[in-house]
């Protein structure tokens, strides 16, 4: 985690927490290596993680385009009184 702390604008807390989120959600893999700790990226996860977010997109910008291509309906003017 050192490693990567020190090559990124955050303090190590903060890489440390952003680990153990993606680790519980089985993103990273972790393993003990002396006195180290090893994460890497499981890309099993990784890829079922894509799908997922390729499927939301997809499906948010084709409802998008729906919309957008809609005919829009113009309301009447209103009349100064």
């Amino acid at each position: 985690m050192g490693e990567l702390a020190a090559e990124l604008p955050v303090s190590r807390p903060a890489v440390s927490l952003a680990l153990r989120v993606l680790k519980d959600a089985g993103l990273v893999t972790e393993r003990a290596a002396g006195t180290r700790r090893i994460y890497r990226l499981d890309p099993t996860a990784v890829a079922a993680l894509r799908d997922q977010l390729d499927t939301f997109w997809t499906r948010a910008l084709t409802n998008y385009g729906d919309l957008v291509e809609q005919p829009t309906v113009e309301e009447p003017a209103q009349e100064d009184t």
